[in-house]
This record gives C-alpha cells, sequence and structure tokens, in this order.
C-alpha cells in the first residue's frame, strides 16, 4: 500500500534546483518516485508509509537546502517582497555606478568621470553590500547545489561576479585603476529585477487555481435546532440544510430542498447560460445563485465536493511533466559544468592572443552571466500550467502533461453513443404487446427486472412505472444481452431480440428503424412485449463532429444498438463510421483497431463499460456528467458534458503545444547566439545581465499571452 502526497517547495532559483530536490527525494528510503516541478514549485511524491513518513520526507528536501512551505499564497508574497526590497536596495548601491557608466558613455574625458572611474575606494565600499549582503543568497544557492550534485544558475552568478569583484579588488590593492566592481552591482542587480518580474509572472500561470479557490465562500446559512446561524463554510456537515441567498455562491455539494433559482454554472461548465434549478436538482460548490433563493441539504463538504476534485485535478496536472521537457532536462542537466569550460575557455584563448586580462575576464564573466538555464527551465511548465489553468476554465480538466502533448496530434475521435452523443436520459415512450398481456402488467413485470439494473435504458422504464413490484429471484445481469430473473416461477428476460418472427418483431423493427432503442420481454422464452425508449441527441453533437473533420479527424461511432437505430442516429450527425452491437468488452478491440489503422485514437464515454476502453485508448475523454470510474479512467473530463469541448481540448492541446515550442527555440536561440557574443567580446558582463534577466521574463510573458486565446 503506497502515499501520495504533495509538498510546495521553497528556496528553488532555477530548474536545476528542482532536479536537486528530486535527486535528494529519490535517495529518501521508502520514496518511490518523485516529481519536482520548478515553474509550480511543487513536488508529486509517492511512498511507502511502513519505510518513511511525511517528517522523514520534509527532512530529505530541508537538508538538501531547500524548505517545506505549507501556505504557498502567503509564502510567495512574501518572497515577491523580499525580491522587491532587495532590489530597490541593490539598486540604490547601483545607481552611482549606473551614473558613471552613462558619463562614460557620453562625457568620457570629463574630469568628474575620470575621478568616478579612477576611484576604486568608493566602489569597493559601495560593491561591498550588494556582492555579500544582498547577493549572499546566490553563494548559499551556489553551495547547496554544488553538494548536491546538480549545479545551478546560483554557480554561473557566483562565479561570474565574484571574478569580476575579486580582480577589482586586487587592482585596487596593487594600486591599479582598472576596476570591474559595477559589473557585479549592475548585475546583481539586474538578476534581481528580472528575479522579481519571473516571480511575478510566474504567480500569474496557476492564476486559474486561485481563481477556482475563490469560489468557495468563507461563510455559509445553515439551519440548525430551527435556527439561521451563519457559520465557516469549512464547517458545514453532511446532511445540513443551507440557505444560500440570490447573488451567493453555493458552499458545498448538495441537492435543492426548496425555491427555484437560476444557477451560474460556468466555473465548472465553461457555459455561460445559467441553469434552472428546482426541488430534487444538485447543485455544486463554487457556482453562483443568480435569482431567487435556496434551500439546499449538503451531500459532500469539504476535500469531497467536485470543486476540491478540480482543483486537486488541475495542481496535479500543472505539475506534471510532458515528454517534449525531457529535451530542456537534458540540456540543463550538463549546461552549467559546459558554460563553465567554455568560460574557462575563453579566459585562456583570450589572454593568449592578448586581448588583455582586463577584457579577458570581462569576456569570460560575460559567459558565466548570459548563459543562465533559467530561460529554458521555464520553456515548457510555464506553458503547461497556462493550459490546463486555462482549459480547467472552460470545462476541460486535462490530467495530465503527457495528455495534453498527445491530443495535438489525434487522428481518429470514437463517440460511444449514449450519454455522449445523446443526452444520456432515454424516456420509455412506446409498450407494445401480444393479446395474452396487458400493458401495464408488461410494465410491472418489467419494471420489477428493471429497478435491479443500473443500465441507463433500465432508469428509463423504471422511471415511467409507479406502482408495486413484482418480487424477482436469481436475478443476473448478462452483459451485452440484458437481464433475468424468475418471477413467481416464471422465467423473465429484458433485453436483446430473441430469435422469432412475428407482428411484435416487425413492430421493433419499425420502432428501431426509427432510432428508437428495443427492449425484448420474454417470459418462459415467449416473446411477450416489446418497449421502445428514445434518448435525445445532444444539440451539440453534430458541430462537434463537423469541427473535429474540418480537422482532418476521423469520427466514429460505437455502441450496442442495433445497426438500424445506430446507422439514424450516425446519419444525423454526419459521422464517417459506425460500429454497432459493439459488446462492452468488444469496445476495447475497436480502440485497439482504429489506433492500428488510424494512429493516435481518442476515445470518448461516460459509463462503466466504457472505462476499460477509455483506458486503452491514447487520449480518454471522459463526460463529466458520467460515472466515477469513467472519470478516473479518462485522461481529459468534460465538466460540462459537452461535445463541442473535444474540439476545445484539442485546440487548447495545439495552442499550448506550439508556445512550448516557441518558448524551447528562443531559449536554445538566446543562449546559442549570447555566449559567442559574450565570447567575442560583443557583450559587457551588465549587458549580459540584463539580456540573461530578459531571456526569463519573455518566456514566461510569452506563456501568459496563452490565457487570451479563444477556444
Amino acid at each position: 500500500m503506497t502515499e501520495k502526497i504533495k509538498l510546495n517547495v521553497g528556496k528553488m532559483s532555477c530548474v536545476r534546483c528542482s532536479a536537486a530536490v528530486e535527486k535528494a527525494l529519490k535517495a529518501t528510503s521508502g520514496v518511490l518516485s518523485a516529481e519536482v516541478s520548478y515553474a509550480s514549485a511543487k513536488a508529486d511524491i509517492e511512498f511507502d508509509p511502513n519505510a518513511t513518513d511525511i517528517k522523514k520526507i520534509r527532512k530529505a528536501i530541508e537538508k538538501a537546502g531547500y524548505s517545506v512551505i505549507d501556505d504557498p499564497i502567503t509564502a510567495n508574497a512574501k518572497k515577491l517582497k523580499a525580491l522587491k526590497i532587495k532590489f530597490i536596495i541593490s539598486l540604490i548601491f547601483a545607481l552611482p555606478f549606473l551614473v558613471m557608466m552613462v558619463l562614460m558613455l557620453f562625457a568620457p574625458n570629463a574630469s568628474i568621470t575620470h575621478s568616478m572611474h579612477t576611484n576604486g575606494l568608493w566602489q569597493l565600499i559601495l560593491a561591498i553590500p550588494v556582492q555579500f549582503i544582498i547577493g549572499m543568497q546566490f553563494y548559499i544557492g551556489a553551495f547547496h547545489s554544488l553538494r548536491n550534485g546538480s549545479p545551478s544558475m546560483d554557480v554561473l552568478v557566483s562565479l561570474g561576479t565574484t571574478a569580476a569583484f575579486g580582480y577589482s579588488l586586487y587592482n585596487l590593492i596593487a594600486g591599479k585603476t582598472e576596476f570591474y566592481f559595477e559589473g557585479a552591482v549592475v548585475v546583481i542587480t539586474l538578476i534581481l529585477l528580472g528575479k522579481t518580474l519571473e516571480t511575478n509572472a510566474k504567480s500569474k500561470t496557476s492564476s486559474a487555481i486561485s481563481k477556482l479557490m475563490d469560489l468557495s465562500p468563507k461563510e455559509a446559512v445553515v439551519v440548525r435546532n430551527g435556527e439561521e446561524i451563519t457559520i465557516d463554510a469549512e464547517k458545514i456537515e453532511i446532511g445540513d440544510i443551507v440557505i444560500v441567498k440570490s447573488g451567493s455562491n453555493v458552499a458545498v455539494d448538495s441537492v435543492v430542498v426548496s425555491g427555484e433559482s437560476s444557477v451560474d454554472e460556468s466555473m465548472l461548465t465553461g457555459e455561460s447560460m445559467p441553469i434552472l434549478k428546482k426541488s430534487g436538482d444538485k447543485v455544486f460548490g463554487g457556482t453562483t445563485n443568480l435569482s431567487g433563493a435556496l434551500t439546499i441539504k449538503a451531500e459532500n463538504v469539504g476535500s469531497s465536493t467536485v470543486l476540491s476534485e478540480i482543483v486537486r485535478m488541475v495542481e496535479t496536472a500543472q505539475s506534471s511533466r510532458a515528454n517534449i521537457q525531457n529535451i530542456a532536462d537534458k540540456v540543463s542537466a550538463v549546461f552549467v559544468p559546459a558554460v563553465c569550460v567554455i568560460s574557462l575557455v575563453t579566459l585562456v584563448l583570450s589572454l593568449i592572443f592578448n586581448v588583455g586580462v582586463s577584457e579577458s575576464i570581462s569576456r569570460a564573466v560575460s559567459v558565466l552571466v548570459i548563459a543562465c538555464p533559467c530561460s529554458l527551465g521555464l520553456a515548457t511548465p510555464t506553458a503547461l500550467m497556462v493550459g490546463i489553468g486555462l482549459g480547467a476554465q472552460n470545462g476541460i480538466l486535462i490530467k495530465n502533461a503527457d495528455t495534453l502533448e498527445k491530443a495535438c496530434h489525434i487522428k481518429a475521435v470514437i463517440f460511444d453513443k449514449t450519454g455522449t452523443i445523446t443526452q444520456g436520459k432515454p424516456e420509455l415512450n412506446g409498450v407494445f404487446t401480444t393479446d395474452k398481456l396487458d400493458k401495464n402488467e408488461a410494465l410491472k413485470i418489467c419494471a420489477s427486472l428493471e429497478r435491479l439494473s443500473e443500465h441507463p435504458l433500465a432508469k428509463a422504464v423504471t422511471k415511467s412505472y409507479n406502482g408495486d413490484f413484482y418480487s424477482a429471484e436469481d436475478f443476473e445481469e448478462i452483459a451485452g444481452f440484458g437481464i433475468k430473473a424468475k418471477i413467481n416461477q416464471n422465467e423473465i428476460t429484458v433485453g436483446k431480440a430473441p430469435s422469432g418472427s412475428g407482428e411484435l418483431y416487425q413492430k421493433a423493427a419499425e420502432l428501431e428503424k426509427a432510432a428508437n432503442s428495443v427492449l425484448y420481454l420474454t417470459i418462459n422464452g415467449d416473446l411477450c412485449a416489446v418497449f421502445s425508449v428514445s434518448d435525445t441527441i445532444r444539440e451539440t453533437s453534430k458541430q462537434a463532429v463537423s469541427q473535429l473533420k474540418d480537422s482532418g479527424i476521423r469520427t466514429l461511432l460505437i455502441t450496442g444498438d442495433n445497426e438500424l437505430c445506430a446507422n439514424e442516429i450516425g446519419k444525423s450527425i454526419e459521422i464517417d463510421e459506425i460500429f454497432a452491437r459493439v459488446l462492452p468488452q468488444d469496445k476495447l478491440e475497436k480502440v485497439k483497431y482504429c489506433a492500428e489503422k488510424y494512429g493516435i485514437t481518442a476515445m470518448v464515454g461516460d459509463g462503466i463499460n466504457d472505462a476499460p476502453a477509455l483506458a486503452q485508448s491514447d487520449v480518454g475523454f471522459a463526460m463529466g456528467t458520467g460515472t466515477d470510474v469513467a472519470m478516473e479512467s479518462g485522461d481529459i473530463v468534460l465538466v460540462g458534458a459537452n461535445p463541442l469541448l473535444i474540439p476545445k481540448a484539442i485546440n487548447l492541446s495545439q495552442k499550448t503545444m506550439r508556445k512550448i515550442k516557441q518558448n524551447l527555440f528562443w531559449a536554445f536561440f538566446y543562449n546559442s547566439i549570447g555566449i559567442p557574443l559574450a565570447a567575442l567580446g560583443f557583450l559587457s558582463p551588465v549587458i549580459a545581465g540584463g539580456a540573461m534577466a530578459f531571456s526569463s521574463v519573455s518566456v514566461v510573458t510569452n506563456s501568459l499571452l496563452l490565457k487570451r486565446t479563444k477556444l
């Protein structure tokens, strides 16, 4: 028996830090797997509770030089505030150097310029606080990353600024007048500016989570001992009667006891149209009551609500890793050591070719500073976080990053019929019997068996009958056929058609041709009645199929219904291919067949019998109104149960992957161009520092542009 936990990790400065935390966790006895995301600052850990516990896991993270954060929102706000303060202080000390640099550019021969440039003592006094107090975080980070065998950007910053500071100090002691204190000070200041902007931007990538969490009201009005009292929403218990006033948000998942009102469920479904709720209807925590007051009875509270499950699912997906990210991870693993070697080679070659000691050191420092791998580490996860968050806001819950990556390559989509293409709420619209059996008696017999089944067609029969039931014995449900039992010693079956001919068979054929599902009732082997059940096609099914076909995606329909009914429905929505009379256990084989024939295949379903096929498919779309099993088996949950969300999800996948590729291109391009320019002396340490800070911010900003996408 294993357990899974999610921890928020602090003090990470770049993607190599997340690798260090991951390495430390995996080395901990009892930890079975660990995945750490720098962008989301989260660690997903699976462990054996018999071999370790959360305290030991936290200790492993802290021993590696990092921290575990219990309140990430507060911690992020504090981190941002601390960075701003450090940047402002560093900027104050850097301003004189900036003035000196401007004077060197526009008035190089002025006496004040010469005086400032050659006075090393005042430069040293200004540089010490920035280098060793403000910049201490880089030394600490470098120490921990080297100790963990995963050198981070802190190593590059520390080496670069220390080299500039140390060479300047040597010249001051030796009585020379060439100093590079401004390089160290301004570089640290620019890096702090970049980190401040990056932290602020990164917090926006997970804003979807914050928005979802803010939907739950802090307080609620409940009825206890006959009185209305206001309590913390967290203290609501199952069975509590809650009053939801007009304009208020629903606190927990509940059923309406009394009242009638329109409820905005767009946070769950992505649909803007409000839904009328009345007695007996379900309402969900986080939705908004728009008009009249509702009295509701709490059914799911705390972490069991749909909203809590959505938040949990989005958080897990945002911190997961896509395959494309492995490219950046592999490069980052060797990047820092490689840059250190390039910097050393730059220094040696510059000295060999008599560039001068000062210029040689400047070039080596520029290489170290410009080569920070942050943009490379942020390229994939920031785009994933924004894309997955955008999906959640539109009723598309993507369970992991791999799914998002696969979805953009889908070549075929298989739709289950009932509950997917149709509403999943079939209704009995006709009972036809022989002269030997009364219609009411036939309905009573059929309902007495069907009330024991969970099949949608069974529920349609049971719902239409209000009388007493017969006692059924030896009940058995046969997958792909129907049900059988004994009533008053008579063998009764309800389900597929038995062999035979006659008026009832002809009537059944007519009903099936008109796209009705037909249930056959036999008593002791004789066909005595047929029941006609119809299920309305969803309004958006045809449009969804059309959009998929316009994108070059093959569409298929799979159902256990007869060919006539399946063909009629398939024809009405203009689907490409139809599989009828498919038994539940055979759906999985159809998915395999389509994958071999067309390529990456998606399956859309909502029932228990769809779960194996959903799991077998490359991408499983589970309708959110379906069973818990289907939602667990699916890779993407469509909360609003709207087929139009399928092409939207594929579109979201394509645009997110496009952002990731853009980010990776610019990250690789930036380093491949920046390092040679720095090595050849075209970039000073100050310009290199500014460029490095800009690269990270630009990658995060590009990811945030995904928020403007209309699905």
